[in-house]
């Protein structure tokens, strides 16, 4: 087992980069925006060229209206077209998932009102960042040249200048988004009620991942402690009603090693069900007993620089256990990989294993740990195809 646990100067030598990291975000964050603004002055002037086409194609339907369903069947292949490659832009550049569960009324509005915030909105910004560095260049070119007062006033306008440009990208923004969701859904009242089913799933999961385990549990005391209990006490029974001394030693030796098992078996018990090394030091402890624990290699690559709360701790650990534990009883896997790292406020959890795959995600071990992770809006997926390798990967939010 290699393991690569956060180090105690960490967060001394990522100090300085965490200084930067918020300027940075909010040039990247500008950055992308522009570039959804660009790429939508190009998607409104497709939707319009569009709209054209189909207006002037609609004019012979007055006369020979047979043609009419035909036609309206290609102009709304024509529009979804253009409205879908509107939504790929909205969702990657902009965060903005809208569904596709809209009218052909509702999309032709919506590329309507597009020509006119996907055209002029970027030409406004561009202009007030054009206008904003010619006033900077020209401030610093010619303060030799002109007086202060004017130098100053130019600076001055450059600045403004260059903050209408930023600011207005970012209500551009809000704008396009508030026109999508307005035009092409979901609506508030639709996030709503999609938030209520999933809580109400989520919540559904967990009371039947609860019983899951329950029924596991009891499966383990049943099929383990309870039959070394048994045979305990029948070996117990056997030696009180034995006359031999040497019988009567080896039945209690026989005793003795039975109450051994039994106390192991019922230790094991317990430590899946709840490890108490995950509450008194933490996640990265807890993998490594499981690591210790794993018949097969395993390498745990652990890049959390702080602990992160008790509930995700034990999702996580939940999900590395459970993941281990099929590779290593069924996918006759020679080496196992753990990595969890945080990125984004999200911490990512991802297990993989070189064995045959074939892993069923519908299996009992796998979809409760798909309801775990959804417990705390996680995302859960498996890929695991015939032939190999498995990875289970697991995105939690912080």
């Amino acid at each position: 087992m290699t393991t690569d646990p956060a180090r105690p100067d960490a967060g001394q030598a990522q100090a300085p980069a965490r200084a930067d990291d918020p300027l940075r975000r909010v040039l990247v964050r500008w950055l992308r925006l522009v570039t959804g603004a660009l790429i939508g002055s190009g998607t409104a002037l497709l939707g319009g060229v569009v709209l054209v086409v189909a207006g002037v194609t609609m004019v012979p339907t007055t006369v020979w209206s047979g043609t009419r369903p035909a036609l309206l069947d290609w102009i709304a292949r024509r529009v979804r077209g253009c409205v879908g490659v509107d939504r790929w832009r909205l969702a990657r550049w902009l965060d903005c998932e809208v569904t596709d569960e809209h009218g052909l009324r509702r999309a032709v509005a919506y590329l309507l009102l597009r020509l006119l915030t996907g055209l002029l909105g970027p030409v406004v910004v561009l202009a007030a960042l054009v206008g904003g560095v010619g006033y900077l260049v020209a401030a610093v070119v010619l303060v030799a040249e002109i007086p202060l007062a004017n130098a100053l006033t130019s600076a001055g306008l450059g600045v403004a200048g260059l903050y209408l440009a930023g600011h207005g990208t970012f209500e551009l923004a809000a704008l396009e988004r508030w026109q999508a969701r307005r035009f092409l859904g979901p609506s508030d009242q639709d996030r709503l009620q999609q938030r209520i089913s999933e809580l109400a799933a989520s919540r559904a999961g967990v009371v039947e991942a609860v019983n899951d385990e329950r029924r596991r549990i009891e499966r383990d005391l049943h099929d383990g402690v309870q039959q070394r209990l048994v045979a305990l006490g029948m070996l117990l029974g056997r030696a009180r009603r034995s006359q031999a001394p040497e019988r009567t030693a080896d039945l209690l030796r026989q005793a003795h090693e039975q109450a051994q098992q039994a106390l192991s078996d019922l230790r094991e018990v317990a430590w899946r069900v709840y490890p108490t090394v995950l509450d008194e030091s933490g996640l990265a402890a807890a993998l490594e007993t499981v690591a210790e624990r794993c018949p097969v290699p395993l390498r745990i690559d652990y890049g959390l620089a702080s602990r992160p709360t008790g509930v995700l701790e034990t999702v996580a650990y939940f999900v590395v256990c459970e993941a281990v534990t099929n590779a290593a009883k069924h996918a006759t896997a020679e080496l196992i990989t753990v990595d969890i790292t945080e990125r984004e406020n999200v911490i990512a959890v991802r297990i993989e294993d070189n064995g045959v795959g074939g892993a069923d995600p519908g299996g009992s071990g796998l979809s409760g740990l798909a309801r775990r992770v959804a417990a705390v809006d996680g995302r859960f997926d498996v890929h695991s195809p015939v032939g190999g390798p498995t990875r289970i990967s697991a995105e939690l939010p912080c």
